[in-house]
């Protein structure tokens, strides 16, 4: 598909660091589908529009995974410190670059289609942070951030993402629709279970 965009310019971050504690841990190693949560995020990847995919974790199967899919496995040992800092070390490894998509690992059901239509928006507004929305208006993943928001995505502290930036500038955000099952995020084993009921 082309999308008029220049690959060249977007890079992906794929945050795989998190510890999952409301799931008890091991989150991303957990099977749906016959497939470890990271690796349906990998393979939700349209690795022809990246310039370059960073994989950030603390995760040694994990990382090593990224390294075989050609992707650059990124170190992150102190998950504690909050999503904050993941989002820092991929953005610093996604550089130099136009645009950076932040994807997260525990959305099942998100479509690589929906992958690309997040992208293509970026293309068509450019200066746009552009996100999924679903029906009931709340905002969800993956985000594209153009570089001009890269500074203020690099001061995040603590657990916090790139939520907050798109807080701050309301006016900069464009949004597509996307269904409420893929944008939805499993934090518990419990909803991981009714998702494979669905």
């Amino acid at each position: 598909m082309d999308t008029g965009m220049d690959k060249r310019a977007v890079s992906c971050v794929l945050l795989a660091a998190g510890a999952g504690l409301r799931f008890g841990g091991g989150k991303l190693l957990a099977e749906f589908d016959g497939e470890r949560l990271f690796e349906r995020a990998m393979n939700v990847l349209p690795e022809d529009l990246f310039a370059r995919v960073a994989v950030v974790s603390g995760c040694e199967e994990i990382l090593a995974e990224s390294g075989r899919r050609g992707f650059l496995a990124v170190r992150n040992s102190a998950p504690e410190k909050g999503v904050s800092l993941s989002v820092r070390l991929g953005l610093e490894a996604a550089k130099p670059c136009g645009a950076v998509l932040f994807l997260v690992c525990d959305q099942p059901l998100l479509r690589q289609a929906s992958v690309r239509r997040i992208l293509e928006a970026g293309a068509a507004h450019p200066e746009k942070i552009v996100a999924p929305e679903g029906a009931d208006g709340r905002l969800g993943n993956p985000c594209l951030f153009p570089a001009a928001f890269f500074p203020e995505l690099a001061a995040l502290e603590g657990d916090c993402g790139g939520k907050r930036v798109i807080r701050a500038h309301p006016e900069a955000l464009f949004t597509v629709p996307l269904p409420e099952e893929e944008l939805f995020d499993a934090d518990t084993k419990e909803e991981l279970r009714r998702l494979k009921e669905t």
